[in-house]
């Protein structure tokens, strides 16, 4: 009888042991209820613990940092400019207990947040221009001197910033997030961007200043071309107008110098002189069959008696 009762006994001891004894580790905490109510206090530490089997239960919630990312919205600013806005934040569960009385579950508790946290943003944002949303100083931005964006940039100021909005979102959430037994840890803007209609005419005054920035470097280019051009054919009849001086001193010294040639030789021999420039002028002047009359008396008919080409009869 007590062989056949062992069994069994050891069977419920498995049982009870396997309901009653729970691990809780590093990354866990948890509290502990009684017919759906908590008992005790929760139970951060990790290691081995034991509970009422069957009466009591555990209620396990993560010790780690948590994420929240909301849903993108279109949120107007204060200058009726509608934007989409992106958010993102970290939680952790500070209260378990508190927890589990509010929220109780890690699913409600970010239905929470949608709530108080898309809240503060969407009352953050219409309560600023969209400035404030973008930037976080005045920070001069690179831009062609003279493009309208920088016009706005000169009659705009950021008074707060993105950095400071966004540190005023945590501040609103903050303590209503306390009630929960919820610790916000941080949150930010993921992301900011135009909605589509905004995006077109934004993107129409781009292409109109990109287009008018280029026309002014074409313009520009045009002139230095021109000017470049100008200087080149400046250049040009310059190193003409200077050859061309030396070629004339050139050609004058020459004919100086061949002038003067000539001259030392017409000294020397002024008869051969006067005779070789008549052949050249009857050269240049008599073509082939031509008959030409020559007087007795000119030098040519002389020379050419002296040298037995005219006899006496001819």
């Amino acid at each position: 009888m007590k062989s056949k009762g062992l069994p069994i006994i050891l069977i419920l001891l498995g049982i009870l042991a396997y309901d009653g004894l729970f691990t809780v580790d590093e990354t866990e905490q948890v509290v502990i209820t009684q017919l759906g109510k908590p008992i005790g206090k929760a139970i951060t530490e990790p290691g081995l613990y034991f509970k009422i089997p069957f009466v009591q239960k555990a209620n396990f919630f993560p010790k780690n940092i948590l994420s929240w990312d909301g849903d993108p919205g279109q949120i107007p600013t204060l200058d009726k400019t509608y934007i989409w806005v992106d958010t993102f934040a970290r939680w952790q569960i500070k209260d378990p207990l508190r927890f589990l009385q509010t929220v109780n579950n890690v699913t409600n508790a970010l239905a929470r947040l949608d709530d108080i946290l898309d809240s503060a943003v969407r009352n953050l944002v219409t309560s600023y221009p969209l400035i404030e949303s973008v930037r976080n100083s005045n920070r001069p931005m690179e831009m062609e001197e003279g493009s309208k964006a920088e016009e706005e940039e000169v009659q705009r100021e950021v008074q707060i910033g993105r950095n400071k909005m966004t540190e005023m979102v945590y501040q609103q959430a903050y303590p209503k997030l306390e009630h929960y037994g919820i610790h916000l840890v941080d949150v930010k803007f993921k992301r900011i961007s135009y909605v589509e209609e905004v995006q077109k005419s934004v993107f129409a005054r781009m292409i109109a200043e990109r287009k008018q920035m280029a026309e002014k470097f074409r313009s520009e280019g045009i002139g230095e071309a021109n000017k470049i051009q100008g200087a080149k054919e400046r250049d040009l009849k310059e190193i003409m107008s200077d050859a061309y001086r030396r070629a004339e001193e050139i050609k004058g010294k020459s004919d100086a110098e061949a002038a003067k040639i000539y001259a030392e030789a017409y000294n020397q021999a002024p008869e051969f002189y006067s005779f070789i420039k008549g052949l050249e002028v009857m050269r240049n002047s008599v073509e082939k069959d031509t008959k030409v009359v020559i007087s007795t008396k000119s030098e040519i008919f002389k020379f050419f008696k002296s040298q037995g080409i005219f006899s006496n009869k001819d």
